[in-house]
Formats: structure tokens, C-alpha cells, sequence
């Protein structure tokens, strides 16, 4: 039978998941290789074939996110870029948008640009906002300036020219000129990306893309040769942030698009499970090495186009996800004050938490579930990398001198701030979704995700726990339910009122046919083709604007009128007030086109088991609250259909153990997902 093969690679461990036609899976881990992620996939890839006596030919569907263009991003290792923006307009990343980072605090550091300044070369053209040609580009001009940019070491160069989002003309005879006079220069144009209003956020996509993007075409070209090398013909795909995918060579023009594609991977897979096993309203918790990533899904997924990366905004659409320092490997410190703090900074995979023995002497979220009983550190991932408990201790005592603290009593604190770290997120984003605990589940995924994600439901109210069969390798299994999807743009700024009947259609139109011709060049099995429009809008006046679906609406007359009334609605959900008789403005089209692909079938079972408990395996001591309480452990693969457990109680599987506190009846549904309720 063909095979589907989804890999997830993250900061501490990198996930593979093989799946054939029949819905039979097998499932890997393996410690990324932070030097070079390529050899880790192709190991993993390598090891799974193997242990499935399978060929590589067989591999038909090739699926892989990475967290390679984030991480560069972060720790500013990409390229270093040149900048050619309007002249008059070279401070355009410098100011910004003049706003502090932390509004009562006037000594904040100042932000600094991914481009300095002295790196920004101003042109001379002008476009107004019509898009009209006010001057002229000199062509002279953009040889003269990419020039001095090379000789004082521009690695890569990014092109952002004023109303070029209206007009994309100058910036890509800018580009066409360098292509000419300098080849073999890496180079992107804002227009190209993302071509909507907003100098300031197009600038800073097209630098960011310009400075991871040499970097991913070289990671992506590396991979697809290996890959080739192993005997593997499919086509290699790479998941994006709209929780999409698209070809690699694809991702190579566009890795500001791959930013956060893991956690957006993770939301695709928690939904897809949870409509099959009929939860279609979800907060999504995804609890890795390095940082917890929630999501809220609500019979579809949140989109946004306000994501921060570090100190960048991100322009173009994205799954919406709250991203937490406070993953299994942060780092457990004391502050200048005396206080514990859980992360942000984490212990990765080298040299990874104490308990690991790779040399890590710092405290982590793992050295305190192992030191608490939580993990056995002999069954960590099926025994395949024991762990040491006394390593674990020894740095929790380290720590606790600090506290005054004995270890037990450490690793309960930097449990209890951990916790704590995720209630603060997560409180204030359920209040700004209008989301009511009680009428969602929590669906916690990831390596630490069921670990720490039935604490946290205690926390927060949610009745319900959703755990996923194989919950470590959920990202990787999101990547191949992902459809292909893209996003395309164009800023209109026009009175709603005064549009000629049939123009706003035929702007549509125009972004279809994009979409269209995207969706043809990713040579990838399509069943079906969904097309969903929306347009950003705003009462005339106002500087901000509001995204508006326009499902059901057929832009006619009287689609127009229909129009005025669902912008009206959107806005008095939002703000809980609105004026039907003040003007109202679009400022943006956007469409996003949906190439929906063959999913890898889940296997499930229509009898169920006995409904019965089930004796445990055995049993262990285990610290919860600063109370030892002895918890019943179970074997996940064990576990039948229609079993019912309750904890305390521990089940162990070979990619994640999930810690059930007291209180929650748990049953083994059809799909094999774990559903805890609170009793």
C-alpha cells in the first residue's frame, strides 16, 4: 500500500509519523540535530522504512514542517539585508509605528530593526496612492544603491517602494535590474508577498523573508537531495502558517510563510480529530520542549493577521495560536527579586533537561515531573532514552538552595508556576474569544501536552480532556490532513456605497484566477476546490479595520445591501455596538483558495470494549500538590475500546505519558482517544 509520511521538526525532538492506506501507523521521536535538522528527517525517515519493511518508492505523500526559518528569525542568523525603499522614506523600520512595547514604561529598550539603518538605500521614484507614476523610477539609481549595499556585505536584498501594494511596477522592474546587474543575489519585493496597505508591515515581511531565505531555499534544496538520494520520488511538501501546504520549492520563494507552520499543524490535527470523534469545540493546547501553543477552534480555526514573531509583526494570515514559554524543557530560574520563573529560555535537546545526562545542569519542567513521580524515567519513549532521576534531583536541589526549598518542594514550585505561566495566557484569550470553559474541551497534545494538560484543565474549568492517540506526533499527523491553501490580497480603500456593481466581483475574479494558477503549480491531488472570500472593512474615518466573511453573499445589488448588513453584524459582535446609517469603507479583498487533499484514513472501531474497569498494570507513587498519592499506571496500547479508568492514574505510551489527577473518569472512545471528564 502507498505511504504518507508527516514529520514535524521542533527545538527538542523531531516527530515522524508513517501511515498506509489501511490507517496502520508507526510513529518515531528522535532528539533534533539543531546543526543540521536535514540529517535528523532523513535518519528518522530512514529508521521508520525499516522497522515497516517498507521501500522508499512507496512513499507517495511527503509532508514536513520545520521550525527552521522561526529559530533563524529569532536568533537574527539569517542574511544580512539590504533595504531599497521610496526616497524620503529610509526610516520606514526605525519609526515603525512610534508605539512603546510596554505603554507604561517609558525605559523600555528600544527595538531594534532587523535592518539598521545604515543598510536601507533610498531610490528615487514615487507612486501615489492611486498607484499613478509621479517619478519616474531611476533605473541608474537601483544599480547605484544595490551596489553600495554588496560592498558593505548585503547578504540578501529586500525591495519596498511607497503604494507599491496599489502599483506593483517599480518594485519589480527594481528587481528585474538587479537580477540583471547582479546575479545570484537573493532578492524579494514586498508586492510579491503580501501587497497590501501598511508600509511599515510590508517592509518588515519582505526583510524578514529576504533574511531567512537564502538560508531555507539552501535547507529545502539539501533535503529534497537527500531524500532523493534515500530512493524517495514523492513530491516534498512543507506546511505554512495558514495551516496549509505547499511544495518546497514554493516555501523556498516564500519561508516568511513556514513562520509558526508547526503549531499550526498541530490546530489542523486537533480539529480534524476532534470533529471525527465529535468534538467541534476545542482549545487546543500543544505542549513540546520549548513552549506551549493554544489555539481556540470553534467549529473552524481563528485566523489572524496581527501575529507577532519576537519583535516582528506578521502581516500575512495565520492560524491563530498563543505561544507560551513553558514547555517541557524550559528552564526553572530565580530572578534578581528572589521569584521563580518557568522559562522562556529552554534547555532543547543539547544539552537538554538535567535528567537527560548530556551534560545540562539547570532545572527543568522534566527534571520535575520525573523528580515528582509524574514520568517514570526508565519508560521515557518506550525506554529508548532512559533518564536519570538523580541528576533531575541534583539540580532541583541546586535550584532550591536558592528558595530554600528541599528538591521535592522545587519541583513542585516550578510545576505550580508553569501552570500559572499557561493560566495567564490562557484565561485572557478564552475572555477575548467570548469563550464560555464549560461548553469547550481541552484537546492537549504534544510531548508534554497530556502531562501537564489535565492540571491545567483543573486551573481553568474545562470538564472535558480530549487526549489523541498518539498525542506526541500530533503536528506531524497535522501535516498530512493539511489542505494545500494559499491567501491572496488586494487593497481597495473604497466607500462600500460608491462601488460600480460588478467591480468588487470582478476583484474577486482576478484573485481567483491566482489562486487557481497557485493551486496548479503545486502538482498535488485535489478532490475537491473551495474558494472563501472575505473583505477587511471599517466605518469610514475609523484607522482600523474588521475581517468580514462573505459566504452566501453574491455580490449583485442586492449582494451589496447584504454586504452593508453582514459588516454591521460582525461589528456589533465584536464591539457590541454599531451605526447602520454611517459610511462604511473596504479596505482590503482577500480570498483564500483550498486544495482539498486525500486524507490517510484513522482507524476506529464501531464495538466497543468492555465497560468495565480495568485492573492497573501496576502501581507508583506519584507527587501531586505536595501530596504523595499512589496512582494506578496503564499501558496506553492496552487499553480496549470502552474502557473506563479513573484517576489518580498514570497511562504510559511510547511518545508521551498522561498524568490524571484525581477526579476524572476517563474512557477509551471508538477513534482510541482518551476522554477525561470531570467528575
Amino acid at each position: 500500500m502507498p505511504l504518507a509520511l508527516g514529520v514535524d521538526v521542533g527545538g527538542t525532538f523531531t516527530d515522524f509519523v508513517l501511515i498506509d492506506d489501511a490507517g496502520q501507523s508507526r510513529v518515531l521521536k528522535l532528539p533534533t540535530d539543531a546543526a543540521d535538522t536535514t540529517k535528523t528527517i532523513v535518519a528518522g525517515m530512514r529508521s521508520l522504512l525499516e522497522r515497516s519493511r517498507r521501500d522508499p518508492e512507496e512513499v507517495q505523500h511527503f509532508v514536513h514542517g520545520t521550525t527552521t526559518a522561526l529559530n533563524t528569525l529569532l536568533q537574527r542568523k539569517g542574511a544580512r539585508v539590504g533595504l531599497l525603499v521610496t526616497d524620503g522614506f529610509a526610516d520606514v523600520l526605525e519609526i515603525g509605528r512610534a508605539r512603546l512595547p510596554v505603554p507604561n514604561n517609558i525605559y523600555v529598550d528600544k527595538y531594534q530593526p532587523l535592518v539598521r539603518r545604515e543598510m536601507v538605500r533610498p531610490v528615487r521614484e514615487r507612486l501615489l496612492s492611486d498607484g499613478s507614476v509621479r517619478v519616474a523610477l531611476d533605473e541608474d539609481d537601483v544599480g547605484a544603491a544595490t551596489q553600495e549595499l554588496l560592498a558593505q556585505g548585503a547578504e540578501a536584498l529586500a525591495v519596498c517602494f511607497l503604494h507599491a501594494y496599489r502599483n506593483p511596477a517599480h518594485e519589480r522592474r527594481a528587481q528585474e535590474i538587479i537580477r540583471e546587474r547582479f546575479p545570484g543575489v537573493y532578492i524579494c519585493t514586498s508586492t510579491d508577498l503580501w501587497p497590501q496597505q501598511r508600509e511599515y508591515e510590508r517592509a518588515t515581511l519582505a526583510v524578514i523573508n529576504a533574511h531567512i531565505g537564502d538560508r531555507m531555499r539552501r535547507y529545502f534544496e539539501t533535503l529534497g537531495e537527500r531524500v532523493r538520494v534515500e530512493g524517495v520520488r514523492a513530491t516534498v511538501f512543507s506546511t505554512k502558517s495558514n495551516g496549509g501546504v505547499m511544495t518546497a520549492e514554493a516555501a523556498a520563494e516564500r519561508p516568511v510563510e513556514t513562520l509558526i507552520s508547526g503549531p499550526a499543524a498541530g490546530v489542523i490535527g486537533a480539529g480534524y480529530l476532534g470533529q471525527l470523534a465529535g468534538f467541534s469545540r476545542l482549545i487546543a493546547m500543544d505542549v513540546g520542549g520549548t513552549s506551549a501553543d493554544i489555539s481556540i477552534v470553534d467549529r473552524e480555526f481563528g485566523y489572524t493577521t496581527e501575529t507577532r514573531v519576537g519583535d516582528f509583526p506578521i502581516i500575512v494570515p495565520a492560524v491563530e495560536v498563543t505561544s507560551i514559554g513553558a514547555g517541557g524543557g524550559s528552564i526553572a530560574w530565580v530572578d534578581e527579586h528572589g521569584v521563580l520563573k518557568v522559562g522562556p529560555e529552554s534547555a532543547g535537546s543539547d544539552p537538554g533537561p538535567a535528567c537527560y545526562g548530556r551534560g545540562g545542569r539547570r532545572p527543568t519542567v522534566t527534571d520535575a515531573y520525573v523528580a515528582n513521580g509524574w514520568i517514570d524515567p526508565d519508560r521515557f519513549l518506550g525506554g529508548t532514552l532512559p533518564l536519570d532521576r538523580a541528576l533531575a534531583l541534583h539540580a532541583l536541589e541546586e535550584l532550591g538552595r536558592t528558595l530554600s526549598l528541599e528538591a521535592a518542594e522545587t519541583a513542585d514550585a516550578i510545576l505550580t508556576v508553569a501552570s500559572a505561566n499557561m493560566y495567564a495566557q490562557i484565561m485572557p484569550l478564552l475572555a477575548r474569544a467570548g469563550v464560555d470553559p464549560r461548553e469547550f474541551a481541552l484537546c492537549t497534545y504534544g510531548g508534554a501536552g497530556p502531562t501537564h494538560g489535565f492540571m491545567l484543565a483543573k486551573e481553568v474549568g474545562l470538564s472535558t480532556v480530549v487526549v489523541p492517540p498518539a498525542p506526541g506526533i500530533l503536528c506531524a499527523f497535522g501535516c498530512l490532513v493539511a489542505d494545500l491553501r494559499a491567501d491572496f490580497v488586494r487593497t481597495i480603500l473604497h466607500r462600500a456605497d460608491r462601488l460600480a456593481v460588478g467591480m468588487l466581483e470582478q476583484w474577486y475574479r482576478d484573485l481567483e484566477q491566482e489562486g487557481r494558477e497557485w493551486l496548479a503549480r503545486q502538482r498535488a491531488r485535489v478532490e475537491e476546490t473551495a474558494v472563501v472570500r472575505s473583505a477587511q472593512m471599517r466605518y469610514l474615518g475609523q484607522s482600523f479595520e474588521i475581517d468580514v466573511p462573505l459566504s452566501g453573499i453574491s455580490l449583485t445589488d442586492s449582494g451589496m445591501r447584504a454586504l452593508h448588513a453582514r459588516f454591521h453584524e460582525t461589528y456589533q459582535r465584536v464591539y457590541r455596538v454599531s451605526d447602520v446609517n454611517a459610511p462604511v469603507e473596504i479596505v482590503n479583498i482577500r480570498l483564500q483558495i483550498v486544495g482539498r487533499t486525500p486524507k490517510p484514513p484513522v482507524p476506529t472501531s464501531a464495538t466497543a470494549g468492555p465497560h468495565q474497569r480495568l485492573q492497573p498494570e501496576r502501581r507508583r507513587a506519584m507527587r501531586i500538590g505536595g501530596e504523595i498519592i499512589q496512582a494506578d499506571v496503564y499501558t496506553r496500547k492496552d487499553l480496549p475500546v470502552g474502557a473506563q479508568i479513573s484517576g489518580p492514574c498514570v497511562v504510559e505510551q511510547y511518545d508521551t505519558t498522561s498524568v490524571i489527577p484525581p477526579g476524572f473518569q476517563v474512557t477509551v472512545d471508538r477513534w482510541g482517544n482518551l476522554v477525561a471528564r470531570q467528575s
